[in-house]
């Protein structure tokens, strides 16, 4: 018999959110210009959490204004220096990890679990590992002495919010640039918190500027000509109108955009090893990952056995409350994306495709999508072939390698993705003809903060984390 999982929830208590927060601009918090504001809801329950400020142009330049203020100042301390503040902040995001984790749950949507097993220890990592560059930067094979480019302008997305940040400030401000970094209008909270660690942190006025709003506040501080530099991770549409602002100017530019991974399996993996990859591929944050791998390529001949196996495993995941410990599938981050997953999913059923998912009862208030797979799939299928950036998981077949190979390439996108095989020689053969950033083998969604990530093609340009992410801060 199967015992029942009781309910574990983390505290709310934890966690102080005010009821509403202004502009991180020049080391204070302030109203936006003509005091506009948005609310950001829980996406598990549809409950206004915070009223926020919504930057307008005016704000923007003042964000731009006291980076560039703070710029000669900052990227004239010895890297020691600068290092320390690195380190006082990645103290303070472990001191405080219980609180944020709680925070990004609410919202964001995403499990507790995840949130606090994988964001936040990812995220004081990778101010540790930048902290520690910061006085190595003649070293890091870039020239005798590399400099700072200045001001980096940097827009970040709802599925990763916290993780995403640090991705971006850590190495900038190692490198000696200062920031103005624009969050999702869905998830601002945990950047405005982290602004709250800056100050915390002694960190100079300037250094760190946040401003929150829509797209129209990230295409305003992408335009702007005080920024040197634009970091961008967020869908590849947008991701190439910025390409297009930004050309013929001199800002240097890196993008992360989507993806639409291929999960393969050949015919001599550890199948319960390949189902766990699969399961932890897509359904992981609810499918809100770049590199999720969305595409299961599987041999033919162990189909059958992966399915079963796979639906097996998928019958036991917990979806429901995003605080509760045992949840494994949290909620979709907004009204939109949902909207859009379900769009998706349609089409595949219009196409033909046949879509299965576990019986699961799904919460009345909130955005909610079931763990969901589709057989039958050909690359012709729109599920095949467009980010669906949802728990949605599309099966097609392949005979040889080189079949394999050629499916899992036959996609605009270009970030990651998996082999499951015991054999070492057929990983890296496979490996040297993926057009991937990222390539996974007998696992999946791992990160360092000393391993570089980006991808190839309409996945972007660039890498972050590693060595090879101070190249994108450094004037080199």
């Amino acid at each position: 018999m199967a015992f029942e999982y009781a309910p574990a929830p983390e505290s709310r208590a934890v966690v102080d959110i005010a009821p509403s927060y202004g502009l991180f601009i020049d080391g204070e918090f302030g109203e936006a210009t003509g005091g506009k504001v948005f609310k950001t809801l829980s996406p598990s329950s549809e409950e206004v959490l915070s009223e926020v400020a919504h930057a307008s142009a005016e704000d923007v330049d003042r964000a731009v204004a006291a980076a560039r203020g703070a710029f000669g100042t900052w990227s004239a301390l010895p890297g020691a220096e600068r290092a320390k503040y690195l380190f006082r902040i990645a103290r303070i995001i472990q001191e405080r990890s219980r609180e944020l984790a709680v925070l990004e749950s609410l919202d964001n949507g995403k499990p507790i679990r995840e949130s606090r097993d994988a964001d936040l220890p990812l995220v004081a990592a990778h101010f540790f590992y930048y902290a520690g560059w910061a006085d190595k930067l003649d070293h890091a094979g870039y020239g005798p002495d590399p400099k700072p480019l200045g001001v980096a302008g940097q827009v970040i997305p709802w599925n990763f919010p916290l993780l995403m940040l640090a991705w971006k400030i850590a190495p900038a401000l190692a490198c000696g640039n200062t920031v103005v970094l624009k969050p999702a209008e869905t998830t601002p909270l945990s950047a405005l918190f982290f602004a709250g660690i800056c100050r915390q942190a002694g960190l100079p006025r300037g250094v760190v500027n946040i401003v929150t709003g829509d797209g129209s506040t990230g295409a305003e501080l992408v335009a702007h000509p005080g920024i040197d530099k634009v970091a961008f991770t967020g869908s590849t549409e947008v991701g190439k109108a910025i390409a297009r602002t930004v050309a013929g100017t001199d800002k240097r530019l890196t993008l992360e955009l989507g993806g639409k991974a291929a999960n393969i399996v050949f015919d001599d993996a550890p199948i319960d090893q390949a189902v766990e990859g699969v399961v932890n591929g897509i359904f992981f944050n609810q499918g809100h990952v770049c590199c999720a791998g969305s595409r299961l390529l599987v041999q033919e001949s162990v189909q059958e056995e992966l399915l079963d196996a796979l639906k097996r495993r998928m019958a036991t995941l917990r979806v429901g409350d995003p605080l509760d410990k045992n949840t494994d599938i949290g909620a979709i981050n907004s009204a939109e994306q949902l909207a859009r997953i379900k769009e998706l999913a349609d089409s595949g059923e219009a196409e033909g495709a046949e879509r299965w998912a576990p019986a699961c009862e799904l919460p009345s208030a909130g955005y909610w999508f079931a763990p969901t797979l589709f057989t039958g799939v050909t690359q012709a299928h729109r599920i095949a072939r467009e980010e669906i950036f949802g728990p949605v998981l599309s099966v097609l077949t392949f005979r040889t390698p080189e079949e394999a190979v050629a499916k899992a390439n036959n996609t605009p996108y270009g970030l990651s993705a998996g082999i499951w095989t015991e054999k070492g020689s057929r990983i890296l053969w496979m490996a040297s003809k993926l057009r991937a950033g990222v390539i996974w083998s007998n696992t999946f969604n791992k990160f360092d903060p000393a391993s570089p990530f980006g991808g190839y093609k309409e996945s972007g340009f660039g890498r972050e984390g590693g060595r090879h992410g101070l190249e994108a801060y450094l004037n080199v």
